[in-house]
């Protein structure tokens, strides 16, 4: 109801002003406990997540409401991307509401404060309970990109549930280019190096816009290089048609109109991967229902962002009641037994 009251206030501003308000207002609200394990908890890459339901990447990018965001209800929270210097970002304005197409463009560019900032707020939250993912970036003006993520393994790794390595974003020239086989088994390398042999489940964020060769050999060598999980999938550079004015935006769509083709891209790493990997499915995911296609098409977790812009923060919470009616009424004990039984 609050929301409901807020939302033309927040709507009536620039988004990215409107989002830094909402993170603030988070950072000053006090923590709770994040959700206790219930009728959804799944184990993945080792880790016990209370429910499958995540946010994404992107909403907190300097870990600044990690603990708050968990107590809204998600199972899990990823913070970032981070990279090891700070870096403003693309030029304002560079965040778009698209509210008829329930949807965002961002070419944001990994705008954050550097690692030694988020270090030290992560830093501080040591030994709360919760699960906490880090996604790792390199910066733009990088002469070695596959060393930045090297780096900030070494920097996160202690602190992080899980570490999450965004090469997928559209909005960091080439940085997709390290999706292709020989960077990506050179990044990864470089990466597990730098975690060691008792560090953290190591996942890959990938992009939707991705060609079938390149799929397979993005799911041979995750699966070759150990990895926790794949996060499927980043933001779209396609266009599928769009009611907005600001349709004709540059940069990363996100939302609904990214549903089918996230769903789609799932499935097709589901049946790559054979089964053999965990998979998180991100994009478009705004309802029960939602999450729950992307359970049965062969997602262990789910991931949602975009969805929070016009649902508000009761979002979470009733998304994980939904996935609960769903998993009764479909007769399943667990959502480790629905995962991939489209």
């Amino acid at each position: 109801m609050l929301f409901d009251l807020a939302r033309p206030v927040l709507f009536a501003l620039d988004p990215e002003r409107a989002h830094r308000l909402t993170v603030k207002a988070l950072a000053v609200s006090p923590r709770t406990a994040p959700p206790q394990a219930g009728p959804l908890a799944i184990d993945v890459a080792g880790l016990a997540f209370p429910n499958p339901v995540g946010m994404a990447a992107g909403f907190d990018k300097d870990a600044e409401v990690p603990d708050q965001l968990l107590g809204l209800g998600f199972g899990f929270t990823e913070v970032g991307s981070i990279t090891p210097l700070p870096q403003a970002g693309n030029p304002k304005p560079r965040l778009f509401r698209l509210v008829e197409d329930r949807a965002v463009i961002n070419r944001m560019g990994f705008n954050n404060g550097g690692a030694e900032a988020a270090l030290a707020r992560l830093e501080r939250r040591a030994g709360w309970p919760g699960i906490v993912g880090i996604n790792v970036g390199a910066n733009k003006d990088s002469a070695d990109r596959a060393a930045d993520y090297a780096t900030m393994t070494r920097i996160m790794a202690p602190l992080a549930s899980y570490l999450a390595v965004n090469i997928s974003s559209p909005n960091t020239p080439g940085l997709r280019a390290l999706q292709d086989e020989g960077a990506l088994i050179g990044l990864l390398d470089a990466v597990f190096e730098a975690r060691g042999d008792r560090g953290p489940p190591v996942f890959l964020k990938v992009a939707p816009d991705l060609e079938p060769a390149d799929l397979d050999a993005i799911a041979r060598i995750a699966i070759d290089r150990g990895l926790g999980a794949l996060i499927v999938s980043n933001t779209t550079i396609s266009r599928p048609a769009l009611a907005s004015a600001h349709a004709g935006e540059t940069g990363g769509l996100s939302g609904a109109p990214l549903r089918d083709l996230a769903q789609q891209r799932l499935r097709d790493f589901r049946k790559a991967t054979g089964g053999e990997l965990p998979l998180v499915g991100v994009g478009g995911i705004a309802t029960a229902a939602d999450a729950w296609a992307r359970i049965r098409a062969g997602a262990s977790l789910v991931q949602l962002y975009s969805a929070m812009v016009y649902g508000g923060p009761g979002l979470p919470r009733q998304i994980v009641r939904g996935l609960e009616r769903l998993m009764r009424r479909d007769g399943f004990a667990s959502i480790a037994e629905a995962v991939g039984s489209e």
